[in-house]
């Protein structure tokens, strides 16, 4: 008998040897690795089923809209006093830009599959697996944010520049694509499907074109396909929960008048001033509009405001976030870090990471947490696993580095 138990384990211990090798094999890993982390995705699932990331601090009746965070302009930071917005020039009704060759994205792919769309309309030559491989080598990486996007062009696309701004408007996009030029926005979706992936979620679509007759824009979109309308107002709805952020590309030899198409938004503190009174201007319209909230938090943040982004993001979270947005936006962490609220970073990224096991962000947020609290083992745990997901991670290389820790 105790012959037969040793002979079945030494059978289990080679077969398992034998498929963690086939699993080595690229072809064959290619294919599985998504059905496994798909799988994984319904386990962590049936752990947590919560819907709704956790909600801590006052409440949004502490901070009702008429005792809204005042702000005060910065000057310019090149010392130069912003210059008055042009006369608008009338647009087109209708512009259709030439959509560039379609790929579908790959698994978690939509950040770098969009920008490839966005560079193949300028004559680049590569696909997304050019740009995921720099900016996103893990596949299971579920997030690339749009700084990241820029960094990719700015450093492997040398004829192209690319910027980004917050708090677009409808009026906006239409200008750059009258202009020529195609616009990347990131947006919110609901993912309609019986597995894990269901509910609300984050997603790159790039504009090529606009229908004032019917009230849509064109998209290109990587992951349903190429040529979709989408109405002025189901963008703008889900583009809200983004900052309405929009990322604009153009040649270097031949640079558009920025002025004309964003205004004072060209000056990036402006642009922040600007989205920070958007904010305000929708939350006296209904103050329990949770991404208002966010967003009024995220501008915030860019001027160092911790505590009045606090009772912001305070306000979102106690609306009701979905449980995938700070896979996508770490301004809480930021922010709760720097107003002295270790345990709250430790807790929002604990319900991040429980659902989504590669956020490097949340990781790297999470170490710090624990570093502020003395544990240093589980700090550099944390930074160690966001580089394990992206070894090019500058922030988690530094953190390292800051506490003397071979990566």
């Amino acid at each position: 008998m105790r012959t037969r138990i040793v002979w079945f384990c030494t059978g289990v211990l080679i077969m398992a040897g034998l498929l963690l090798s086939m699993y080595q094999i690229p072809w064959i890993k290619f294919r599985l690795e998504w059905r496994l982390d798909a799988a994984a995705g319904i386990l962590r699932s049936m752990l947590h089923p919560e819907q709704q990331l956790p909600a801590f601090g006052p409440s949004v009746q502490a901070v009702p809209p008429t005792i809204l965070p005042t702000h005060t302009p910065r000057p310019s930071p090149t010392g130069i006093p912003p210059t008055s917005t042009p006369t608008p020039t009338p647009l087109p009704p209708v512009v259709g830009l030439q959509a560039p060759d379609w790929e579908k994205q790959d698994w978690n792919n939509c950040g770098p599959a969009t920008l490839a769309l966005a560079l193949r309309f300028f004559g680049w030559e590569g696909d997304q697996f050019d740009i995921s491989d720099v900016v996103k080598p893990d596949r299971g990486d579920k997030n690339v944010n749009i700084d990241e996007l820029a960094f990719y062009v700015r450093n492997y696309a040398g004829w192209l520049a690319a910027d980004y701004r917050v708090g677009g408007t409808i009026e906006i996009l239409k200008r750059f694509l009258a202009a020529g030029l195609p616009v990347i926005v990131e947006k919110g979706y609901v993912i309609e499907s019986d597995g894990p992936d269901n509910g609300w979620a984050g997603h790159y679509m790039l504009l090529t074109g606009y229908d004032d007759a019917n009230g849509t824009f064109t998209g290109q979109d990587t992951f349903i396909g190429p040529d979709r309308t989408i109405s002025y107002s189901d963008l703008d709805h889900g583009w809200q929960a983004f900052n309405r952020v929009y990322m604009y590309l153009y040649p270097l030899n031949a640079a558009p008048d920025l002025q004309s198409l964003i205004g004072d938004n060209l000056n990036p503190d402006t642009n922040r001033e600007n989205a920070i009174e958007q904010a305000h201007s929708e939350l006296a319209v209904d103050p329990a509009n949770a991404y208002a909230w966010f967003n009024l938090g995220t501008n915030l943040v860019y001027f160092e405001r911790y505590e009045q982004a606090a009772e912001a993001f305070d306000s979102a979270l106690n609306l009701g976030l979905p449980w995938r947005f700070t896979r996508y936006q770490f301004g809480p962490y930021l922010t709760y870090f720097n107003a002295g609220r270790t345990e709250d970073v430790i807790k929002l990224a604990d319900a991040t990471l429980a659902k989504t096991a590669k956020a490097e962000e949340s990781l790297l947020w999470r170490g710090w947490a624990r570093y502020r609290l003395g544990d240093t083992a589980g700090a550099v745990g944390d930074f160690r696993a966001a580089l394990k997901i992206n070894p090019n991670y500058i922030d988690a290389l530094y953190a390292l580095d800051y506490l003397g820790v071979v990566p």
